[in-house]
């Protein structure tokens, strides 16, 4: 009897210093947040990001396709449903009516998501499943492009 109850024992202590599969979950996401934040913080704060948003708002709202041509990527995407990408967004965004929404949206915070920086933030949180209007910059051969301006 005292053999079985010190093996309990000695099972019990050993047990409970053991990490359950949630408490290890838990302590993942911690430190995946942690690091998300510093990364975050790193990018957004970073001067030539900060000098590229600042030129982008600033040719958004004067309208000035030549320099916003410049600043995307040739395979701009600006629809999904249908998908259109490249050629043809100013005409749609003049169709649409969309530079007021673009303007809007890009004086929105960016946060990371995957390889982009994306505005508004609520986009890049998977428990809100935003599906609005949301803009992404991506770095291509080491500077800031505009990647997409797209709904849903």
């Amino acid at each position: 009897m005292k053999i079985i109850a010190s093996v309990l024992l000695l099972l019990a202590i050993g047990l409970s210093g053991c990490q359950t599969p949630s408490q290890k979950e838990k302590e993942k996401k911690a430190a995946l947040k942690k690091k998300t934040k510093a990364e975050l913080r790193e990018e957004s704060s970073d001067v030539d990001f900060q000098a590229f948003v600042g030129r982008l708002r600033k040719a958004v709202a004067a309208h000035d396709v030549n320099t916003l041509a410049e600043m995307m990527t040739p395979d701009f995407g600006y629809s999904l449903n249908p998908e259109k990408s490249g050629e043809g967004v100013f005409k749609y965004w003049d169709e649409q009516n969309l530079w007021p929404e673009l303007d809007g949206i890009l004086s929105e915070k960016f946060v990371k998501k995957g390889g982009f920086m994306v505005a508004p933030p609520q986009f890049a949180d998977e428990s809100l499943n935003y599906d609005g209007y949301r803009a992404g910059l991506r770095r291509v051969n080491g500077s800031w492009k505009f990647a997409y301006f797209v709904n849903g």
